[in-house]
């Protein structure tokens, strides 16, 4: 069977040269008679898998030597915690709410001490990014948080937040080496790579050192950022096939010139299909122009029958994984790095037939 045009909103789409690559070392991992699914991950063999995706991730993005990387497990969804656990050090944080993610991770923050929204956009169903250039953050606030791009309202910080001076934590999971990044505006970024990266598995936390603490008594060790920096990541078994699949991607982003070359390529596919979308008189975006995601497009008809009939009708011909999710309704293609610009033309095709039908 003929491989399909994969617009899932993640786990998403993989580079066919990296699924070709382990397929290819799936049972010989480069002479070492092994999968890299069977090895210790305390063997020399997977030092040089893990130190070698670190090396490329950090040269890709310019990571500077202040900030560590770290390979970590349970999802997002306990970094939510972790974050405010480890950089809220008196207890308190500032939180702009611009869709579900943004949401839990301020729910799991007021679990845990004293968070605070200080903007949001729920009032248009996060359609929008609220204006961040003046935000009512706390002088004591220990940090500013945001999910810079929100998958599943497709909308995305063309410009970061005025933070006045407090530390910048961002979720960007769904944007992740989707183009070039200044990390050193950041003060932590995590992203699940199961958008733009690998797997699902593997959670990536770029993070200053100097927001590492030292000690923190009543905070079980697993979630102590510094247990897993100075283990190298290697405190307890990691997601080894994950973070090889990572390390695959990273080579493969080099291999396409790097994120500035990604970053054009995706702003690319994605005018082709705000375009046809503004142009329809079928199809519409529910998203403010200006805070357009380049990865994560949702789109309606207005009708529900139609909807749901154009996302049956679209995976008969290979275009799959276009519901849109329960709280938009409608469509929704997520275009990540692996999405070849063939799989947004063919869509767009297809999109215009449909309309010329209805």
């Amino acid at each position: 069977m003929a491989r399909v045009y994969n617009f899932s909103a993640g786990p998403a789409v993989l580079p066919e040269e990296v699924l070709e690559e382990c397929a290819d070392e799936m049972l010989d991992y480069r002479g070492c008679g092994m999968s890299v699914m069977e090895m210790s991950h305390r063997s020399s063999v997977f030092k040089g898998i893990i130190e070698g995706a670190e090396a490329r991730l950090r040269s890709l993005m310019g990571i500077p030597d202040s900030y560590r990387v770290i390979f970590t497990q349970g999802g997002d969804s306990l970094l939510f915690s972790t974050v405010f656990m480890n950089l809220a050090t008196n207890g308190k944080a500032d939180y702009v709410i611009t869709g579900n993610w943004a949401k839990k991770a301020f729910q799991e923050a007021q679990i845990l001490g004293d968070a605070q929204a200080v903007a949001s956009s729920a009032d248009k169903n996060f359609s929008y990014i609220p204006d961040c250039s003046d935000l009512p953050i706390r002088e004591d606030a220990s940090y500013l948080y945001i999910c810079e791009n929100n998958t599943i309202y497709g909308t995305r910080f063309a410009e970061l937040p005025n933070t006045k001076g407090h530390v910048l934590v961002a979720d960007q999971s769904s944007m992740f080496l989707s183009g070039p990044v200044d990390v050193t505006r950041y003060g932590l970024i995590h992203a699940g790579v199961q958008k733009n990266v690998g797997p699902a598995g593997v959670q990536i936390v770029i993070v200053r050192e100097d927001l590492i603490p030292e000690d923190l008594p009543g905070v079980p060790t697993m979630l102590r950022l510094r247990t897993q920096a100075d283990a190298g990541s290697l405190y307890n078994t990691p997601n080894c096939w994950g973070i090889y699949v990572c390390g695959k991607v990273f080579e493969w982003i080099e291999r396409g010139g790097g994120l500035s070359a990604m970053g054009e390529r995706n702003a690319e596919k994605a005018k082709l299909l705000y375009d046809f979308l503004d142009e329809s008189e079928l199809f519409s975006s529910p998203v403010e122009p200006r805070d357009r995601s380049l990865m994560n497009v949702p789109f309606v008809t207005g009708s529900a029958d139609l909807d749901t009939e154009f996302v049956a009708e679209a995976a008969k011909v290979g275009l799959v994984n276009l519901k849109g999710h329960r709280s938009v309704g409608g469509m929704r293609a997520s275009i990540y790095n692996a999405m070849p610009r063939a799989g947004v033309e063919a869509l767009v095709s297809f999109m215009k037939d449909f309309e010329l039908a209805h």
